[in-house]
């Protein structure tokens, strides 16, 4: 099992770590535990170390099945991770309060690694005026905590204010060839890289879409390695970068844990034809958007209900990826049908106000048309 060092803590991890929030389900939504636990063992047994598990995960169902489960193994052989809910924090003895339920739910006296969960641009500012840093260093001292970090969703600009307020012991931010412009992105990588901060990286398979793709795509891999899987190459690409510590993997079968433990026993970082060729498919995925949108949303609120941005989205990343799967859970559950592209009443409101000069009334027409087909079903 590949192990990177994290020098400023003075600690060795495992390059995969286990991500607890998609754990297999049975039938009635519940975490299917004997399967669940099977695949923590196979993964622990072959090298893991880093458990990383959060407050809202499962419905709640997380924190609790994995303090259960890791009851087996000696407390110091492995590092736990887990997050703030920061969205239920409204003074200091929330906090307290919630970590002492975190406490309980995982059955452990401490935490190694405490994050800030999903910060964003209003969440850093609610928990400084709450006095967060207080409250976690305090928990420290008592040896509670180990290492405080955050997780993160939102710009560099975000990224930099929050990296700049502390020494943070480590970060997370979400990565992966596609990203690579999004959010932190590289250019946060490399930030955290410079200052020292070991980064964790999430979402280094972008949910899955980077897993399966049309043939001609799969055909670029598999010219690589016929043995490989797709998925493997996304992983190699983020932990090729020296600073990335740890790659959290959400995975959600056996088959999924055992092609990970193979791509990182004996892992190899990305050949300079595998770069380039990540690059090449990197453009052609592109090269399949099928408008300009930015997501501005100078086009908000349109009047008759339509999340015109979110249209664009789902139907933009259903052409990148040649497959409806990745964007079925955002179109027919997020979105649902009050909310698609069908509800457009044609009044050019949105027209006169996209900045990008888009058909909008068209291009709607052409989502509606392509989702409810489905043309690409993998």
């Amino acid at each position: 099992m590949e192990k990177r060092k994290l020098e400023k803590l003075g600690i060795e991890t495992s390059l995969l770590g286990f991500g607890c929030m998609r754990f297999p389900v049975t039938k009635e939504g519940k975490i299917d535990e004997a399967e669940a636990e099977k695949m923590i063992d196979k993964a622990i047994a072959a090298g893991v170390n880093y458990i990383d598990t959060a407050y809202p995960y499962h419905n709640g169902e997380s924190e609790p099945f994995v303090g259960k489960v890791l009851q087996k193994y000696p407390r110091e052989s492995f590092y736990l991770a887990t997050k703030l809910p920061v969205w239920l924090v409204e003074t200091k003895e929330d906090i307290e309060r919630i970590f002492a339920e975190q406490l309980e739910r995982l059955q452990t006296d401490y935490i190694d690694f405490y994050l800030l969960h999903a910060m964003d641009a209003d969440r850093i500012r609610k928990m400084r005026e709450v006095g967060y840093l207080e409250v976690l260093e305090k928990l420290r001292s008592e040896g509670k905590i180990k290492y405080i970090g955050f997780s993160f969703h939102d710009s560099y600009e975000v990224f930099e204010d929050i990296l700049n307020e502390r020494d943070w012991d480590f970060c997370q931010i979400q990565l992966n060839y596609m990203d690579a412009e999004e959010q932190a992105g590289l250019k946060g990588y490399a930030l955290a890289a410079e200052r020292g901060i070991p980064v964790v990286v999430m979402e280094p398979i972008k949910g899955g879409s980077l897993a399966s793709f049309a043939e001609d795509i799969t055909g670029m891999f598999r010219d690589m390695d016929k043995d490989a899987s797709v998925a493997s190459f996304a992983l190699r690409w983020v932990g090729s970068l020296p600073g990335v510590k740890v790659i959290l993997s959400g995975m959600s079968s056996m088959e999924q844990v055992e092609d990970n433990l193979k791509t990182f026993t004996g892992f190899k970082v990305l050949s300079e034809n595998e770069k380039n060729t990540i690059d090449k498919v990197v453009e052609v995925l592109n090269s399949r958007v099928q408008n300009g949108c930015t997501g501005c949303r100078y086009c908000m609120p349109c009047p008759a209900g339509v999340d015109i941005p979110g249209c664009f989205s789902a139907w933009n990343t259903y052409h990148m990826y040649q497959n409806y799967n990745v964007v079925s859970w955002k179109w027919e559950t997020d979105m649902g049908d009050k909310k698609q592209a069908k509800n457009c009443v044609k009044c050019g409101k949105c027209e006169a106000a996209c900045p990008q000069k888009i058909s909008i009334r068209e291009d709607l027409e052409k989502v509606q048309k392509d989702l409810d087909e489905r043309k690409y079903v993998l």
